[in-house]
């Protein structure tokens, strides 16, 4: 997603809450101490995939639950594994198809919840361009943003077309998805987002194309997870967190107007536009209603598939890098 500035939003307080969201059920502390600190690093800007996130904060799910979460957005998409790894975070907002190259690689992570269930990840060109199938980016530029396991991707979906990534030039445009196609930096785009890049670019007049990866190749994953430090994937105060993140998206499917009121207020009143009104409203189908749940069979079906394209080294066993956390 191409961001509106690149900075740090430190998520509010909940102040004055909608009458609605005052009569939602939110888990209760277990105790009267002061509340559990917990940062979080989001993995881009503040969007409407964080809308459970901020509903949670704004509609005091967190307090409830005796909880003071901080949200950060980061200078790099790259920064939430590294900062957790390095135990400089409490949580991260990570992709599970990046997860399991990140735990190859040795970095203490396990996902401990969901927020995204489906994917949301697109290969998109614009819809008058030169490309019109998979077989024309034969020799053209793919933009991305987040390193890591985007040659596999684009080999998956390339290759239901005979290519490879070697037919094409991988150029990472960072947070500038949208802009660098539309400026003809590059002729295709890894890993926009089909319930924003896609709005983004029917809004600036230049629509795009999508081709979707697990209609190419790739088995079916969680886009958005949370990961903490893998010392940390039992601790109940993480339990607290996604049981009243289980209460915010409940609400949020339920109530989606006043839950937008919420997204959008304070320092968030930037983002009251036509392309988060329309991803926020597409977004909503896609939330984990469950969000401390694990569906096992996906992890490890992803695993098989990385490794059998030799990305990562074995196939770990699911309770070094993906736990459903015990009850608080």
């Amino acid at each position: 997603m191409t961001p509106i500035p690149r900075r740090a939003l430190p998520a509010l307080a909940a102040l004055a809450l909608p009458a609605a969201a005052a009569r939602a059920q939110a888990p209760a502390a277990s105790s009267t101490a002061a509340p559990a600190k917990l940062t979080l690093l989001l993995d881009w800007f503040v969007n409407p995939d964080h809308a459970p996130i901020v509903v949670a904060q704004e509609g005091g799910f967190f307090t409830r639950a005796g909880l003071a979460v901080e949200m950060i957005a980061p200078a790099d998409p790259n920064d939430p594994p590294r900062l957790v790894a390095a135990k400089q975070a409490d949580l991260g907002v990570y992709y599970q198809k990046n997860l399991h190259m990140a735990v190859d690689q040795g970095l203490p992570l396990a996902r401990v919840g969901t927020l995204v269930a489906t994917p949301l990840s697109t290969l998109t060109v614009l819809r008058d361009g030169p490309i019109k199938t998979l077989a024309d980016l034969k020799g053209k530029r793919i933009g991305f943003s987040t390193a890591g396991i985007e040659e596999v991707v684009v080999d998956a979906i390339l290759g239901s077309a005979g290519l490879s990534s070697r037919d094409v030039t991988m150029v990472n445009v960072n947070f500038g998805l949208s802009s660098a196609l539309m400026s003809g930096q590059v002729e295709a785009i890894l890993g926009g987002f089909r319930n924003f890049e896609l709005h983004q670019l029917d809004l600036e007049k230049r629509p795009g194309r999508a081709f979707y990866p697990e209609q190419h190749g790739l088995p079916i994953y969680d886009e958005l997870i949370y990961v903490a430090h893998r010392d940390r994937a039992r601790d109940p105060v993480l339990r607290r967190f996604m049981d009243a993140l289980e209460g915010a998206t409940s609400f949020l499917v339920n109530n989606p107007e006043e839950s937008w009121a919420m997204f959008i207020a304070g320092a968030r009143k930037e983002l009251d536009n036509e392309l988060n009104r329309r991803a926020f409203r597409d977004t909503l189908n896609r939330f984990s209603l469950s969000p401390a749940a694990l569906d096992a069979n996906r992890y490890q079906r992803f695993a098989r598939f990385l490794q059998q394209r030799k990305v990562i080294r074995e196939v770990p066993p699911l309770e070094r890098y993906a736990v459903e956390l015990p009850p608080a």
